[in-house]
């Protein structure tokens, strides 16, 4: 290529041939070789277990219906659609069954986790809920307001406290000492989906 190149030669492709050379060849000879050696040792374990069983079978057709199978094998195999390409499954392409998949990945198991551990470790120490759980709840409770009233607990606090009830709005300005019962955080979180 010369120093200077239009686009239309850069973009211009023309298929090289490949070049045969000797490595092909004994690949092919390999092959065949192994075919050859695989099918013999079908017709051997074949002949031995027939002669076992006290069956008496000719050795042409034996050794033909052994070369037969492995061809008609090999043919499928050539002649099979490839495997479909890894691609996502969409919600409205694949049918769902109902049943979770747990290995997956997802935003909604990411979402658990993330209120599953710092709960869990909440149990065994108090300040771990007061640090991690309680300003989750309380950024809950704003986003909710927000969206559904344009409203949040800072910016208009006397409407948040009358949407929010006194049982939450307690719960949210001053906290517990210890973190609440999974029955009462229940209540608290079913307080909070009302909003």
């Amino acid at each position: 290529m010369s120093g200077s190149a239009s686009i239309d030669d850069l973009l211009t492709f023309e298929e090289e041939r490949p070049k045969q050379d000797d490595r092909d060849e004994r690949g092919r000879a390999g092959r065949v070789f192994r075919a050859l050696a695989g099918n013999a040792a079908v017709v051997a374990v074949l002949l031995v277990g027939l002669r076992a069983v006290g069956l008496q079978v000719s050795l042409v057709i034996l050794v033909a219906g052994v070369f037969a199978v492995s061809a008609v094998r090999r043919i499928a195999a050539a002649l099979a659609a490839p495997p479909p390409a890894p691609s996502r499954p969409s919600s409205t392409t694949q049918y769902d069954d109902g049943t979770w998949n747990w290995g997956a990945r997802d935003a909604l198991r990411t979402a658990i986790n993330g209120w599953e551990l710092p709960l869990d470790w909440s149990t065994t120490r108090p300040e771990r809920f007061t640090g991690v759980i309680l300003p989750r709840l309380a950024e809950l409770a704003d986003e909710r307001l927000r969206l559904k009233h344009a409203v949040t607990r800072e910016s208009d606090p006397a409407r948040a406290r009358a949407l929010l009830g006194d049982r939450l709005w307690t719960f949210l300005e001053s906290p517990p000492r210890r973190p609440p019962s999974p029955r009462d955080l229940a209540v608290i979180v079913a307080e909070l989906e009302k909003i």
